[in-house]
């Protein structure tokens, strides 16, 4: 029993998770510890259960996917993330990976290869969808240059909030908002936050409910 992959899923869709749970209860050396709706959620039970991996939905309401990664493994580093994400986009997949992922795959080939991956992630293997780009080639466009961070403040500036709601949200200054929100425009070369939303809703940057 100790030998098993203790799992925990996050995935803000009952079915999605029941599904998942199917899928891995027919593995006989994984097992599921448990199930999260949102990211805060998997945050809380990250800490509480100590899983070895949790299989983590990029789109998530509250925090998203990347957010929670980051948060997660600020305090459990030895804990194994694997991404599935309905975006095969380069952005998204680079995105994962810095924020502490060690696997990115794509939702729609998740019967096939959930299982697999999630061997080969808790053996310590980084495992890539073969339908994404993998990070070694980007091009190098400045959008690529965006920190998890200024990712989270473009999903809430996209989401209408101003900087000092941003702030007190993420428990900044409405100044480093201010700061972040001039950074993310300059990578990007935008000067107009209209415009900044096409950009970041166009190019996959944010989650759309």
């Amino acid at each position: 029993m100790s030998n098993k992959i203790s799992v925990l899923l996050v995935d803000d869709h009952s079915l999605v998770r029941r599904g998942f749970r199917r899928i891995l209860e027919d593995a006989p050396d994984i097992t599921v510890v448990g199930e999260a709706g949102d990211g805060e959620e998997a945050v809380r039970l990250a800490q509480q259960l100590k899983p070895r991996l949790i299989v983590m939905d990029c789109a998530l309401p509250g925090i998203n996917g990347l957010v929670a990664t980051r948060r997660i493994l600020e305090k459990s580093p030895d804990i194994a993330v694997l991404m599935l994400s309905m975006h095969s986009e380069d952005t998204w997949v680079r995105q994962a990976l810095d924020a502490g992922a060690r696997g990115y795959i794509l939702k729609s080939a998740v019967d096939m290869e959930l299982v697999t991956a999630i061997r080969r992630v808790a053996e310590g293997e980084t495992v890539l969808d073969p339908q994404v780009a993998r990070p070694a080639a980007l091009k190098g466009e400045r959008n690529y240059g965006l920190t998890v961070r200024e990712l989270e403040i473009l999903q809430l500036i996209v989401d209408g909030k101003s900087n000092k709601e941003i702030a007190a949200q993420l428990a900044l200054s409405a100044n480093t908002v201010a700061v972040h929100r001039a950074n993310i425009m300059d990578a990007l070369g935008i000067h107009k936050t209209a415009e900044l939303v096409v950009y970041a809703i166009r190019n996959g940057l944010v989650n759309i409910p």
